[in-house]
């Protein structure tokens, strides 16, 4: 039996099961909306100065971002905790990655791009922190679309996604203390310093924005879930209620950037090159973080479909709670905003390149291993080698 038969049974647990090198038309040109959008974003601010008021009068943003953060916490499946927690080699690899290697690799590129500590590069505090927020936010959402794009294990996706949306509400805050206020003096970096010194930000302040455009949403997509399965059913919920609200979350996202953009269009038009400027960091994160966690994978004798879910969860981030902190402590306008919303952009079509190289990897390694991703039942019963995958599944 192939991966693909294997996960998308009937009790698929991905909510974006369907052919593996397909997408939906809205997920496979995100690269393109989240530009119009911008585009539009500025246009707006600039042809219209005065609809920032508006905008900021009536939280067009935070509604947005809250809309953009439920739709991910709704769809995940908790109760696969559990099955993560069976699989402790797995589960500390990915901790490893998620939680230690991919927070201080991205910290690493904000000192090296941003700090000012190495020529040429000056100090940019703003950006800096947009990379911070980006490294700390672990992804919960378009996970489960490079995963099953790549054949990856649903089941372990979903299982380590619900163990993200859970483990980054208690432990955001504190990460983006340490890596942006804390280590900064320690290292040295007294123009970095200097320059977040004027942001006035507090770990204060992070944690009550964690807390509204983390914290409802998810209360929000758990009752969503546990009300709804016990209401009409799991089939109900993954075939009919997840699909229609999956759309809200990139609609919600393109009416954000729109409005992000339209506050602050005077000064992405004096300053085109940044974006160029912050993707170089983040597109080295995001090849380094896959690369480094398949290699890892193999290492511990992880199979395809294993290595694979941890490492397009090790390589993309939680961009929507990154913008969305960055809002609420910094403003719309800031650049700390602007760099997040930088994430995406870069992301999606880094990300989809990615998809094409775990594919070669499959095809090009001998995946031999136990099927870590799996339910305990199906593991080999005499501990021989569970068959790898071969270009026939």
């Amino acid at each position: 039996m192939s991966n693909r038969e294997h996960d998308h049974g009937s009790d698929c647990a991905c909510p974006d099961c369907g052919d593996p090198r397909s997408m939906d038309f809205l997920d496979k040109y995100l690269t393109v909306w989240i530009f119009l959008a911008m585009g539009v974003g500025v246009g707006l601010g600039y042809v219209a100065p005065g609809v920032v008021d508006p905008i900021q009068e009536y939280y067009l943003v935070e509604i947005g971002l809250i809309a953009m953060m439920y739709p991910p916490l709704a769809k995940v499946n908790y109760g696969q905790l559990p099955r993560v927690f069976s699989a402790w080699r797995v589960l500390s690899l990915s901790l490893i990655q998620n939680w230690l290697i991919g927070p201080t690799l991205m910290f690493a590129l904000a000192v090296v791009f941003f700090s000012g500590l190495v020529p040429p590069f000056p100090a940019h505090p703003e950006y800096f922190l947009g990379l911070i927020f980006i490294g700390m936010a672990r992804c919960i959402a378009m996970v489960l679309v490079w995963n099953d794009l790549a054949d990856g294990s649903s089941e372990y996706a979903a299982g380590l996604v619900a163990f993200n949306s859970v483990f980054q509400i208690v432990t955001y805050g504190v990460y983006v203390w340490f890596f942006a206020l804390f280590l900064p003096p320690l290292l040295g970096m007294d123009a970095l310093v200097a320059g977040i010194g004027t942001f006035d930000i507090t770990i204060e302040q992070v944690f009550w924005a964690i807390a509204i455009f983390l914290g409802i949403p998810f209360a929000g997509g758990i009752l969503t879930r546990f009300g709804g399965v016990r209401a009409k059913g799991e089939a109900w919920y993954e075939e009919r209620f997840v699909p229609t609200i999956s759309p809200v979350t990139l609609l919600a996202l393109l009416f954000t950037v729109v409005v992000m953009f339209a506050t602050q269009g005077d000064a992405i038009i004096a300053q085109p090159t940044d974006v160029l400027w912050i993707a170089v960091p983040l597109t080295i994160y995001f090849v380094v973080m896959f690369l480094v966690s398949f290699a890892m994978g193999r290492g511990i004798g992880a199979d395809y479909s294993t290595t694979t879910a941890i490492g397009f969860t090790a390589a993309s981030n939680n961009f929507e709670l990154a913008i969305a902190v960055a809002v609420a402590v910094f403003g719309v306008g800031s650049g700390v905003a602007f760099a997040t919303v930088v994430g995406p952009l870069i992301e999606v079509p880094v990300l989809l390149a990615l998809v094409n190289v775990a594919v070669y990897f499959q095809r090009r390694f001998d995946w031999g291993g136990y099927e870590t991703g799996r339910l305990e039942s199906t593991k080999p019963a005499n501990n021989d080698v569970a068959p790898s995958k071969t270009d026939d599944d």
